[in-house]
């Protein structure tokens, strides 16, 4: 048996890989819900509010002509929180992505109200949306 939280998790990471950007915007995201990106490349800063957060996510699609997909590893949950182990993969401009990340979530009332993402490599993240 997995707890609600990881499931909630799990169907936020399968729909992204349907290209279900909505589906996040609606089932998953609280409508204030706050999201920490690191580095210094179009995606960094602190995205607000649920609108926000799933074009962030839209665009990720976009820059990447389709090719940004999240392959997960690992969800480990418990009331409050989800920690989500991946691997990011994308293709652009003659680069290629793949690199280790983890995404810590704050969960409330069966939605994200707030993340954090982590890449193993932050450099070459950046490089690779430059």
């Amino acid at each position: 048996m997995t707890h609600p939280n990881e499931d909630l998790i799990r169907q936020g990471f399968d729909a992204y890989a349907r290209g279900d950007v909505e589906a996040l915007r609606t089932e998953f995201f609280a409508p204030d819900v706050q999201w920490h990106f690191p580095g210094r490349n179009p995606f960094s800063g602190h995205h607000q509010g649920a609108d926000q957060v799933a074009g962030f996510f839209k665009k990720l699609g976009e820059l990447s002509g389709g090719t940004h997909r999240i392959e997960l590893h690992d969800v480990i949950a418990n009331d409050d929180h989800a920690v989500a182990l991946h691997v990011t993969r994308a293709e652009r401009a003659g680069k290629e992505l793949q690199i280790n990340a983890v995404q810590v979530f704050h969960i409330r009332d069966g939605k994200v109200t707030e993340a954090w993402t982590s890449h193993s490599d932050l450099y070459a993240f950046d490089e690779f949306w430059a």
